[in-house]
């Protein structure tokens, strides 16, 4: 996990507030991606391309504070 250490805070949390939540207007695209996930409406492989691109930084920032607060 060393490589998630190296990564900086302010890289994630930029990231996660602008892809994360883009476009702001009407629903951003997580969360719409993840209403079509779980109403199994989640087919198209843009769809799948997308919610991984707006989920990246999302996953990592909370990858990087779990890393953080387990480091003694």
């Amino acid at each position: 996990m060393q490589w998630l250490q190296r990564l900086p805070w302010t890289v994630l949390i930029v990231g996660t507030l602008t892809l994360g939540l883009a476009p702001f207007v009407p629903e951003p695209h997580l969360l719409e991606k993840l209403r079509m996930l779980f109403q199994g409406e989640l087919i198209r492989p843009i769809d799948i391309f997308d919610l991984l691109l707006h989920g990246a930084f999302p996953v990592l920032l909370l990858g990087r504070v779990i890393v953080a607060l387990k480091r003694p």
